[in-house]
């Protein structure tokens, strides 16, 4: 029994930094995906920018609605630069290496911002629910001092509950290979390079995605049944499709992002192959962040109307 134990403790080496493979599997891919990750990455920044000016300048858009808006493309922009610098240098040097405080580092603030644009999209979706299913009370309601609330209950109330799930996963003893089949620090990843027993970690990471992605999803969907139901007794045609176009727009980003988190996070680690999980993360950590401008602008009239005001304004300045 002592030389079982004693050849465990010698298998277990101590792990000062690991290497991210990223996309080295298409090693003559890397100038490319380079390439097509800085303009993604540029184009998130310049969009989400542009739309938060916007939300700031326009009288029109001083609502509890475009608040939201502007904290969630806020969020947005710290989020991909947690991820897509790292990649894109990554990319460029051929080299993946990241020390465990960097790389704990990352995996918190990814999970941090992921988790508060799962609340900030709760809060959104109750201000459709008020702004729709009670019109009449929606300013007292919706007032100033209540998004605000909302707002930094979203940003900071995930804060505790991140850094205990991060310090618990790096505290564990990590053996063996210290490669990472992705292109960020994330938990599934990191969890395969445990050495013994992962089951409570694992457990402990279902009782968070249910708390601060499951429940919230519920209340979402407990909103959108109410204003659902609320649109469908408007007699008119056009005032169905007005009604409904306001929250259109959320309700695609909803089904897009939690659907890819919930895919992440509760699916058992035997099960989740790696190169699904860096499809899958690429998923809500590029692709969503780059088409939410989009989706946002082009099924927005205030915001193009607010848009075009810009431009024009640019223009004459120029003139």
């Amino acid at each position: 029994m002592e030389n079982k134990v004693e050849k465990e403790k010698s298998n277990m080496t101590t792990i000062a930094e690991f290497v991210l493979l990223g996309f080295s599997d298409i090693p003559n891919s890397q100038w490319i995906l380079f390439g097509i990750f800085l303009v993604i990455y540029l184009t998130i920044l310049m969009c989400n920018s542009i739309i938060i000016l916007i939300t700031r300048i326009d009288p029109v858009l001083q609502t509890a609605m475009y608040f939201f808006l502007n904290n969630l493309f806020f969020l947005e922009i710290c989020y991909v630069t947690v991820t897509i610098p790292r990649m894109l240098m990554d990319l460029l040097t051929q080299k993946g290496n990241i020390s465990l405080v960097a790389c704990a580092t990352q995996m918190c603030f990814v999970l941090m911002f992921g988790v508060s644009e799962c609340l900030l999209l709760t809060a959104m979706a109750y201000d459709r629910y008020v702004a729709i299913c009670n019109p009449l009370h929606y300013p007292v309601v919706m007032n100033h001092k209540v998004c605000v609330q909302l707002a930094i209950a979203a940003w900071v109330s995930t804060a505790p509950a991140v850094i205990g799930e991060t310090y618990q996963i790096f505290s564990l003893p990590f053996c063996g290979s210290n490669t990472i089949n992705h292109f960020f620090c994330d938990i599934p990843p990191i969890l395969k390079l445990v050495c013994g027993e992962t089951f409570l970690n694992e457990v402990t990471v279902c009782v968070v995605t249910v708390v601060y992605i499951i429940v919230p999803f519920l209340l979402i969907i407990i909103s959108y049944g109410k204003i659902i139901a609320n649109i469908l007794k408007i007699s008119s045609a056009r005032g169905r499709a007005k009604a409904f176009s306001t929250c259109s727009s959320h309700l695609i980003v909803v089904v897009l992002f939690y659907g890819t988190a919930t895919i992440t996070y509760l699916q058992p680690k035997p099960h989740q192959s790696e190169g699904t999980g860096k499809v899958i993360s690429l998923f809500y950590t590029v692709l969503i962040p780059t088409l939410n401008p989009i989706i946002y602008t082009l099924r927005n009239k205030d915001i193009m109307v607010a848009l075009r005001k810009l431009l024009s304004y640019y223009d004459d300045a120029k003139t």
